[in-house]
């Protein structure tokens, strides 16, 4: 008699492939705004200023086709627009974004050729940013001089230094009032919502490998990464989603350093208001003065996101840059930190084995076992060894070096990473007992003819296929039976 049994993969949700959480982080904004339906676009694009973002983040080619066609009321044949470029290749490559954006349509001429018609709702709102038109925005209206006016500096400082490190300490599990008292239940929940953290079998909150990613991309990306999460969750508020991501938009184009009124706004926006302030994206003294600022992460949000555009450029990555550049890694394990930020010292407890600390230095030591625990908890050796060469001091580069990290550390960080991989998990039917060998060996050789074999042990007369493989082997077995009998 043959035994039959299934076998499950285990579970492995500490340790779940997040690979599509990581690529979903580089999502630039005309990549986000492909996934929507098109009556949530056309409702979209009935804002002006976000017509004009759009408009500003399309290839140059698909910006000339928009501006050609931006008068034109009527279909131009395809064959004409098409004749605009000498490449066919970079018509279609520029044709299919505004395909996919909606932003024009193929529409039969009267001839009957195929036409192409830019989208009136879009063509009205670009025309109107470009030319003017409609009616004023409330938060333009004329505000006293505010006595209290914060300076370049102070924005930045506010922006990044308290609100933003308030998020990415939470994240990191830094228990610092400053910080902690800064973070609103709403802010905790897009955290949690979006995978960053969650919570271990003690009920401490803990960083997941998604929100490690997190941490180690640059700031931009961070935070329009988390805005689309807040999105998400923003009708749980009791918010409309247009009405918010519209009002992005609209903060996107302000002054920097200039103050904007809140009379007028609704309701529901003011208090998306706060919320955005709690990011670090506005700055507002008090919400009773009637007046916000909008902060430089608010103004290069979307800036910061556009294809092949380095970050390195910009003015905003300058301050937060100051606090990169301070690890030095020894070819004997050891980690020396030059610094005293309290985010950067949680996150080298990750995965280093703290020895000693001072006043803005630290010392520990890359030991299997702290390794080991960082694979645990899902972050990889390829974070670990990217983290640790994207900080490393400005000592640790030598043209006599092929990597800012010794090679050997990183090659050992790996060597630890394949220990835990060594066996591969996937499920499979066992058939076993077989009453003889030469039952064994009929279908075993018939299962390998199939090729859904995943393992075989001859003289234990044990065979394990792929459940896709199953239900053939099993006829066979069932016809080899009944022949044999």
């Amino acid at each position: 008699m043959t035994n039959v049994s299934s076998i499950n993969k285990p579970s492995t949700s500490g340790e779940q492939n997040s690979s599509q959480e990581f690529d979903e982080m580089n999502i630039d904004l005309l990549s986000y705004l492909e996934k929507f339906n098109p009556i949530l676009l056309n409702q979209l694009y009935e804002c002006p200023t976000a017509c004009l973002a759009v408009f500003r983040e399309l290839p140059s080619l698909a910006q000339n086709f928009v501006l050609r066609l931006m008068f034109i009321e009527q279909p131009i044949p395809q064959a004409v627009v098409s004749s605009w470029v000498k490449s066919i290749s970079d018509y279609n490559e520029a044709a299919d974004v505004l395909t996919r954006l909606q932003i024009w349509k193929s529409t039969p001429m009267q001839s009957g050729l195929p036409g192409r018609l830019l989208n009136t709702t879009f063509q009205k709102s670009l025309q109107t940013s470009w030319l003017g038109g409609g009616k004023q925005r409330s938060i333009f209206n004329s505000l006293g001089v505010d006595k209290h006016r914060p300076d370049i500096e102070t924005l930045d400082n506010y922006s990044i230094n308290k609100r933003w490190d308030s998020i990415l300490n939470f994240m990191a599990g830094v228990k610092l009032k400053d910080y902690n008292d800064n973070i609103g239940e709403i802010t905790k929940k897009v955290i949690f919502n979006a995978g960053l953290i969650e919570t271990d079998d003690n009920g401490e909150i803990v960083i997941t490998a998604s929100g490690f990613q997190f941490l180690l991309i640059d700031i931009s990306l961070q935070i329009w990464y988390f805005i689309r999460k807040y999105l998400e969750l923003v009708e749980s508020f009791g918010f409309n989603y247009i009405e918010c991501l519209s009002f992005l938009f609209e903060l996107n184009f302000l002054t920097h350093g200039k103050s904007y009124s809140t009379d007028g706004l609704s309701e529901s926006i003011q208090s998306f208001l706060q919320h955005l302030r709690e990011m670090g994206l506005v700055y507002q003294r008090k919400r009773k003065d009637g007046r916000f600022y909008p902060t430089r992460l608010m103004i290069r949000l979307f800036e910061s996101v556009r294809r092949n555009f380095h970050l390195s450029n910009m003015a905003l990555t300058q301050q937060y840059n100051k606090r990169q550049g301070f690890i030095v890694v020894e070819t004997n394990y050891r980690v020396y930190a030059y610094t005293e930020s309290p985010l950067q010292i949680a996150l080298l407890t990750l995965f280093i084995e703290l020895n000693y600390r001072f006043p803005k230095f630290m010392v520990g030591l890359i030991t299997r076992d702290s390794v080991r625990t960082a694979f645990k908890n899902g972050i990889t050796a390829k974070q670990i060894t990217h983290y640790l060469s994207m900080h490393a001091h400005p000592h640790m580069y030598s043209e006599k070096r092929s990597t800012v990290i010794p090679g050997t550390i990183i090659d050992q960080i790996f060597l630890w990473e394949q220990e835990r991989n060594r066996l591969t998990y996937c499920d499979g039917v066992l058939y076993s007992q077989f009453n003889s060998q030469t039952d064994y060996e009929a279908l075993r050789k018939y299962a390998f003819n199939l090729g859904v074999i995943l393992f075989e042990n001859s003289s234990r007369r044990l065979l394990v296929v792929t459940p896709t493989g199953h239900e053939e082997v099993k006829r066979f077995w069932k016809k080899h039976k009944k022949e044999r009998d």
